[in-house]
């Protein structure tokens, strides 16, 4: 088996949808095709269902992907360890995160973490919006900045970094986008997009609420996966989005509004890694990284330290551009 056809049969696997394939590989989506069928040949029988609707695994696909994924595990670590050698570094670290304000925390944490252990690299993906703990679990992450609640009997939790406001995001046409604020009591008037995928009933419940304080219903609008696409839902008046309030700095598009909550609860970052995985380089990122979201809560609208109230600064507006730091001692994964 050829390596890309083995690195496109398992991240067809995993994201079943031809197109986001070929955008983490950097190919066309026909030529994801042609690895897949160049595969499926020399496999002898499909390894894929492919409608028009969906993608999905065949029994043979399944089992081929179970016997796969750990030898390719196994390869990709024993490269990035002969990589880091040849850097002179020792220790490489694998770091996920859910969204861009998490995101720059992994990232400021990077460049701490690159003055004061010279021989620890960081990695750094961004996390699925419909597996967030899949990754964690199959042990491509060392650990991961994550929204919480987090309630998995099998990962640890480090400490809370930060808290940071929620916002409603909805059709800019909607009667609620010209509120100068909405109540929880408000969803009874909007359907809340769904989020489909491997995502446990409670976190579900955080970001998609089934019902208001008071116990009336809140509708259900379409299912999505990522925030691009719930962004383009939200933009055509399909449904509306809890999201941090951040969301409105980096994900500002024409006929998407943002209108702050005058009574949701704050949602909190931490670290979570897999119970009886603390490493020393995962404690030293901890540490680094609870200096690093002091700072950020100083610097960031809407966000504070545990135990504080974010401060009030009116509805979320777009950021002005700012040009974006360069780590040399991150690697960023597709």
């Amino acid at each position: 088996m050829e390596r890309d056809e083995l690195e496109c049969f398992l991240l067809l696997a995993e994201e079943l949808h031809f197109g986001r394939t070929a955008d983490r590989m950097r190919l066309s989506r026909a030529r994801v095709s042609q690895l897949v069928q160049r595969l499926e040949r020399r496999v002898g029988a499909p390894l894929f269902v492919r409608t028009s609707r969906r993608v999905a695994l065949t029994a043979l696909g399944r089992q081929l992907r179970a016997d796969l994924e750990p030898h390719h595990r196994a390869i990709a670590a024993a490269l990035e360890r002969a990589a880091a050698t040849a850097r002179g570094i020792d220790t490489v670290l694998h770091v996920g995160f859910p969204n861009p304000l998490a995101g720059e925390i992994v990232m400021r944490t990077t460049e701490a973490l690159r003055v004061s252990h010279p021989g620890l690299a960081v990695e750094v993906c961004e996390v699925p919006l419909a597996d967030p703990y899949g990754q964690l679990r199959r042990g491509e992450f060392d650990l991961q900045v994550a929204e919480l609640p987090v309630r998995e009997e099998d990962l640890g939790e480090g400490p809370t970094l930060l808290a940071e406001e929620r916002v409603l995001a909805l059709g800019s046409a909607h009667p609620l986008a010209a509120r100068d604020a909405v109540s929880l009591e408000d969803l009874a008037d909007v359907p809340l997009l769904t989020i489909v995928g491997n995502v446990p009933d409670y976190w579900l419940e955080h970001h998609v609420p089934a019902r208001t304080p008071s116990g009336r219903p809140i509708a259900r609008g379409p299912g999505m996966t990522q925030m691009q696409e719930a962004l383009m839902l939200v933009a055509a008046g399909k449904g509306a989005l809890l999201v941090p309030a951040h969301t409105a700095r980096y994900h500002a598009r024409p006929g998407v509004a943002y209108v702050p909550f005058a009574d949701a609860e704050p949602t909190g970052y931490g670290l979570v890694w897999r119970a009886g995985h603390a490493s020393g380089a995962v404690q030293a990122f901890a540490r680094a990284a609870r200096e690093v979201a002091r700072a950020v809560a100083r610097q960031a609208p809407r966000t504070s330290l545990p135990g504080t109230a974010p401060a009030a600064h009116g509805r979320p507006r777009p950021p002005a551009p700012t040009s974006a730091p360069t780590f040399e001692h991150v690697q960023l994964r597709a």
